[in-house]
């Protein structure tokens, strides 16, 4: 019996309504599955059992079937407002694991209004992060500290200086360097920060540094609190691997320490990579609920997983306040309300060569973050963060890279060693 199947059912606007790709098990059928996975996520269980007419109306409705596609809609009162990790546990939690699906993907969610408004968003967002940086219009230039890994915290903080002195905007920690015995979390960030301060004396610029704070969650928020006292404004969190409630947790603290919260989606891929799991565009739609300022969304044009719809479409989400509505179910402007747009990340193999494609495709209002792109330029770090800013004013200019590298060496000797498109 298809009880929690209802193609005549009309969401309300206080459903939470999900599309999923499903792919059933041999010799069952995409309705059946459907019907198990509605009742999983919300009121049903294996077997049938006793339930009172008013748990009955709290069940989950398959209300469309498209293909192997379908929508389930929940009602809200199934959800405690504020607190991700019960959501996700519902509408993403034991389903995945049920043997009547082979394949099974979490591809978007609408979010009602009543549990959007139980989440803060993120204190700055694309506009407040301009104006922290004083960078209108162009895109803004980051760099991680590379080798990612090894580097003692004078080493560190000198990279960092050279990358800003050439025209970085940004500097930040990589994902897996937090507090090692050969780079210590507090000598780091002071170290860094000072010759940040130094960077900005000599460009006469507004730089910025990312310490990585990820930990267990109060060891995560001493090394904020830290990072804030020691004159820092921005943080950077592993958003996956501190996971959503860690995630909030630092988000609540930032109402008192008023930081920017840089999102790394480091092991996103375990999950979002393939047809079992969840999209990446449903990550970014929960960081920016929870209220991350700017998070990685892949390049097109770089050395990550990422097709060029897959990664417009992230950066509509978390950036725009209308979404296409051929390929989104978030069709109304007003969607996302007061929770401000968040800066679209681009990192994983960047160079001077593919600044032009890369803005072509994801416009100015992104962050090109650029790794080995910078520091494995032929004549060193500053060197390549020139050609990189180089890059960025070449396009903003509308010149060719190649004819601006003509009269800027550092572009040019870039364009030689990597190539361009």
């Amino acid at each position: 019996m298809a009880e929690y199947i209802d193609t005549g059912y009309e969401p309300r606007a206080s459903d939470l309504i999900c599309e999923f790709y499903v792919k059933p098990a041999k010799g069952i059928s995409v309705e059946e599955a459907a019907n198990h996975i509605a009742a999983e996520s919300s009121i049903g269980t294996w077997t049938e059992i006793r339930m009172s007419k008013k748990i009955k109306e709290m069940k989950a409705r398959v209300f469309e079937i498209d293909g192997n596609w379908i929508k389930i809609a929940y009602p809200s009162i199934l959800f405690e407002p504020g607190n991700m990790p019960q959501i996700l546990s519902s509408i993403a939690g034991n389903i995945f694991g049920m043997k009547i699906v082979e394949k099974l993907r979490l591809e978007d969610v609408r979010w009602p209004k009543d549990i959007m408004k139980s989440f803060k968003g993120p204190r700055f967002g694309v506009n407040g992060v301009r104006s922290l940086i004083k960078v209108k219009n162009r895109p803004l230039i980051g760099t991680i500290v590379k080798p990612k890994i090894g580097l003692n915290e004078g080493k560190h903080a000198k990279v960092a200086y050279e990358a800003w002195c050439g025209g970085v905007d940004i500097v930040k920690d990589d994902e897996n360097l937090t507090n090692q015995s050969f780079n210590h979390f507090k000598k780091r960030v002071i170290m860094t920060l000072k010759t940040r301060e130094k960077a900005e004396k000599e460009t006469g610029e507004r730089k910025m540094y990312m310490p990585n704070v990820s930990a267990e969650v109060h060891e995560m928020e001493k090394r904020a609190k830290f990072v804030k006292e020691s004159g820092g404004e921005y943080i950077m969190v592993d958003i996956i691997t501190v996971g959503w409630a860690g995630l909030q947790s630092i988000r609540n603290l930032n109402e008192e320490l008023g930081m920017v919260i840089h999102a790394h989606r480091a092991g996103h891929a375990a999950f979002t990579r393939g047809m079992h799991g969840i999209s990446m565009i449903v990550v970014a739609d929960i960081a920016r609920l929870i209220g991350v300022d700017q998070i990685h969304v892949g390049t097109v044009v770089g050395k990550m997983v990422g097709k060029q719809d897959e990664v417009v479409r992230i950066r509509e989400e978390i950036e725009e306040r209308f979404v296409d509505e051929e390929k989104s179910m978030h069709r109304l402007a007003e969607y996302w309300g007061n929770i401000k747009p968040v800066f679209a990340v681009c990192s994983g193999g960047i160079h001077p060569g593919l600044v032009s494609k890369l803005i072509e495709i994801m416009g100015n209002d992104i962050i090109i973050q650029a790794g080995g792109g910078i520091h494995g330029h032929p004549l060193g770090t500053k060197a390549g963060a020139k050609a990189m800013r180089q890059a960025v004013d070449a396009v903003m200019n509308n010149i060719p890279l190649k004819e601006y590298a003509k009269e800027h060496k550092e572009l040019g000797v870039a364009l030689n060693k990597w190539g361009f498109i």
